[in-house]
């Protein structure tokens, strides 16, 4: 569970959560991974709710209202009769927030975990994870935020989920490319069809089966075909200007495969380990200039680390 500390006779807690990528090509709504960059709170007990929030969107980070970690705390709490404890946030935070890269799951768990502490409810992780998917309506930024490394989730009741938590074997460093725009969950599900074909639904299987297989064994290699999906990301891709063009880069010198983050818009680069990281991101850089589409491109790698073991 996340730290728990006693400050000048103050109860306090310190949550670092990470963010995610969902969906990772053909495992729509089933898998994720955790990503080493991360959103740290330091809460305690105050008089009055207060935020002080530094680093990405810190606007939106430290409004108190329709603050996503505040509002799931007050309504945690009072769904079950708890006295809601007021707090003062601390928040450094590194999440891209609505960009495909998990910070509302990440919001929605520091918000559970707080009203776990503070409300006294001895929630278990199974009862954390559920809650906080039933909010998101799927189960897997949730599942890899809280577990750490790469979560395989399905919700089987309203609140309760099944979550496998792997550690993928060997280096896995990523490339996140993060446009300017936002994409809203919602309207990015709008664009999916209802139904889908046979042919569709089978290689999707196919492909999810091989991409657990790539990072169980560790065979980087196999994610240039593992990664295809025919689900979700063709009809995103009017919605997600850098997936189309980056794509065409699988396959090339350092690069392993490339799939929508999440719902988008921001798309996740696998990099080969065995060849030079820099190198691969200058490629990356100069394919989006050639294209003249913007993109901030950061660095990270999966992280092992979820909200639960800070």
């Amino acid at each position: 569970m996340p730290k728990r500390k006693k400050s000048r006779g103050l109860t306090s807690l310190h949550l670092a959560l990470p963010a995610t990528s969902a969906n990772l090509g053909p495992a729509f709504d089933a898998a994720a991974l955790a990503m080493d960059l991360y959103i740290t709170i330091d809460a305690r007990a105050a008089s009055s709710f207060s935020i002080h929030a530094r680093g990405r969107d810190e606007g939106i980070c430290q409004a108190i209202e329709d603050n996503l970690i505040l509002t799931t705390y007050r309504e945690i709490l009072e769904s079950h009769s708890a006295k809601v404890t007021p707090l003062t946030l601390r928040i450094k935070n590194d999440i891209p927030i609505g960009k495909g890269c998990g910070s509302s799951a990440a919001a929605r768990l520091a918000g559970i975990a707080l009203a776990n502490r503070f409300g006294g409810l001895r929630w278990s992780d199974p009862q954390i994870i559920g809650e906080a998917s039933r909010r998101e309506h799927h189960p897997d930024n949730a599942s890899a935020c809280w577990m750490g490394g790469l979560t395989v989730a399905r919700m089987s009741g309203e609140a309760e989920v099944e979550v496998a938590c792997i550690r993928p074997k060997g280096n896995w460093p990523l490339l996140l490319a993060i446009p300017d725009q936002t994409l809203s969950t919602e309207e990015a599900r709008r664009v999916l069809p209802a139904n889908y074909s046979r042919a569709d639904a089978v290689a999707n299987v196919q492909n999810s089966m091989l991409l657990l297989a790539a990072f169980v064994q560790g065979r980087h290699g196999l994610l240039s075909v593992a990664l295809e999906d025919r689900i979700h990301q063709p009809y995103r891709s009017p919605l997600c200007p850098l997936l189309p063009g980056l794509q065409k880069l699988a396959g090339k010198p350092g690069i392993l495969g490339v799939a929508l983050s999440g719902a988008g818009p921001s798309v996740l680069v696998f990099l080969d380990p065995t060849s030079p990281i820099l190198k691969a991101q200058r490629l990356v850089a100069a394919h989006l200039e050639r294209s003249r589409v913007s993109a901030e491109l950061l660095l990270t790698s999966i992280s092992s680390r979820g909200a639960r073991r800070p």
